[in-house]
């Protein structure tokens, strides 16, 4: 039985492509990059008066301003780099893991395949297809053919033994499905919370400066205002942007389970009705 799951395990893992792994190694290179852009193109000396990153950025310089953020600037820069990034991963990652074709005319074609008899033109339909969903019909199907051929089991314990290849099917490729949406999940809040932390620090700053005694410090007051603001705008944009990007990954996969759930189903339903 254990060599049986190691064997269903290892063809799982060489079938297609299963996205990025170690999601750690994602925010190390983000946050290396976002660094680069906050040094080199933010603080470019160009986009401040008289070359000086530490004045007031050109007028409708935008880069200026966002480096006027502070340094949560490129922190909340690595979190919305590192969301961007896992976005991408996911997109690619689940549309091999859905096939060639279209999931729904897929489970059709099983269906009437099976509705047949015909356990070859359903295994032509998967190979065909590829992706999750036909890896899992793939592995029932052959535990189909073999329970046809067993001549010791009684007609439930053979239905026991193709529902329990549905699910651990099923549970085989569920985790590469969601692979870094935790990940994903946590920038929904961590972005925000991060946005917040910048607006407070800059409040701080622009405060001290209203402090001084006599006029204010311009410049001091200035910088505080803006890295409030840059970094309000960063955090809310980088927990949008999460929020959107889970959401919308869920749903894929709530469909691509169903689809594996309709199938499993179809084929132990047509055993039982096919078979004495």
């Amino acid at each position: 039985m254990e060599t049986k799951k190691t064997e269903t395990k290892a063809k799982a893992k060489k079938k297609t492509f299963r996205g990025i792994e170690s999601a750690f190694l994602v925010i190390v290179a983000c946050f290396i990059i976002a660094l680069c852009i906050f040094h080199f193109i933010l603080g470019n000396p160009a986009n401040f008066m008289d070359n000086d990153p530490t004045g007031h950025p050109l007028p409708g310089n935008m880069l200026g301003t966002i480096y006027k953020g502070g340094v949560i600037v490129p922190v909340l820069q690595t979190l919305l780099l590192t969301v961007l990034v896992l976005s991408v991963e996911r997109a690619f990652a689940l549309m091999k893991a859905k096939g060639k074709g279209s999931t729904t005319k897929f489970v059709e074609n099983i269906k009437a395949a099976l509705a047949d008899g015909d356990i070859q033109k359903a295994q032509a339909i998967c190979d065909k297809q590829q992706g999750s969903v036909a890896s899992v019909v793939t592995s029932v199907l052959k535990k189909y053919a073999e329970m046809e051929a067993n001549d010791t089991l009684t007609k439930e314990q053979k239905l026991t033994y193709i529902q329990k290849e549905v699910e651990e099917a099923t549970a085989l490729e569920l985790p590469t499905l969601e692979q870094n949406l935790s990940v994903v999940a946590t920038m929904t809040t961590l972005g925000t919370l991060t946005g917040l932390l910048g607006t407070v620090l800059g409040m701080i700053k622009a405060f001290a400066a209203l402090a001084n005694a006599g006029a204010p410090d311009s410049i001091a007051l200035s910088t505080g205002i803006s890295e409030a603001l840059v970094n309000t705008a960063f955090g809310i944009g980088t927990g949008a942007l999460a929020v959107i990007s889970y959401n919308f990954f869920t749903s894929k996969i709530d469909k691509i389970t169903y689809a594996i759930d309709e199938v499993g189903f179809s084929i132990v339903q047509t055993y039982a009705a096919t078979h004495k």
